[in-house]
């Protein structure tokens, strides 16, 4: 098992240029000491202990490399949500809607864009939940109509839309490579594992956006601790620092 992706990785436009970017949520440290490795492991550890056995992720993992879409990564939703029902008491499934599999195509047309969805429908059919499938190339380009607020730039991975989550705690992807997970925290994992909920100040999603998904997810997991949007967040994308394990 790699942990926070272990090796470091080529920069390219399909690939982050590190492999673990760590920045305490909200500037501060979120459980654990910047810099302290020991307890970046831990983290990971226990969170790929609290999502990798459960059958929905196993299967999503195991089956993506099937859709042939290169760069691909399972995020947010099943894996957070996977812990915090672990770390509540929660039978497995709990509250999870979806599955969010991004993949990175420089080919930014719809049409590539469903067939990669249609073959995705048969391939994860017999799921518990849906798995919407989209190719993070294009998200600028449909952001606006549904969020109501302006674009973020363009993505050149799909890593660039994980920093850019509504929260840190969501912001969480795995992938499989040579296999072995590959697990990418730009936040750490701090907040997920402590069941903390701030704004990210680097997302552009709207305030609405963010409180909407706080309160449902409150409603689900009343352990959370919620904090408020924060007016005047100055914004940016997560500090460059690297931990390669």
């Amino acid at each position: 098992m790699e942990h926070l992706a272990g090796r470091p990785r080529h920069p390219g436009p399909h690939r982050p240029a590190g492999v673990l970017r760590a920045r305490p949520a909200g500037g501060r440290p979120a459980g654990h000491r910047l810099g302290d490795p020991e307890a970046r492991l831990s983290d990971a550890d226990r969170f790929l202990g609290l999502v990798l056995g459960d059958p929905t992720v196993a299967a999503v993992l195991e089956r993506a490399p099937a859709l042939g879409a290169g760069e691909w990564w399972l995020t947010a939703g099943l894996l957070f949500q996977t812990a915090w029902n672990g770390l509540t008491g929660r039978p497995p499934g709990t509250g999870i809607r979806d599955a969010d599999l991004s993949y990175w195509d420089d080919d930014p047309s719809w049409d590539a864009e469903d067939a990669v969805i249609r073959r995705g429908a048969e391939l994860f059919a017999d799921l518990a939940v849906p798995v919407e499938i989209r190719n993070q190339a294009r998200v600028h380009l449909w952001y606006a109509g549904r969020f109501g607020a302006a674009p973020p730039a363009p993505f050149r991975s799909c890593t660039d839309a994980v920093d850019v989550f509504a929260a840190p705690c969501c912001a969480v992807a795995v992938t499989v490579e040579d296999g072995r997970p590959r697990l990418y925290a730009p936040f750490g994992l701090g907040d997920l594992l402590g069941l903390v909920v701030r704004p990210n100040p680097a997302s552009p999603a709207p305030r609405e956006v963010y409180e909407a998904k706080a309160a449902r997810w409150r409603s689900v997991w009343p352990e959370l601790t919620v904090l408020p949007w924060t007016p005047g967040n100055p914004g940016g994308r997560p500090a460059p620092s690297t931990y390669r394990g």
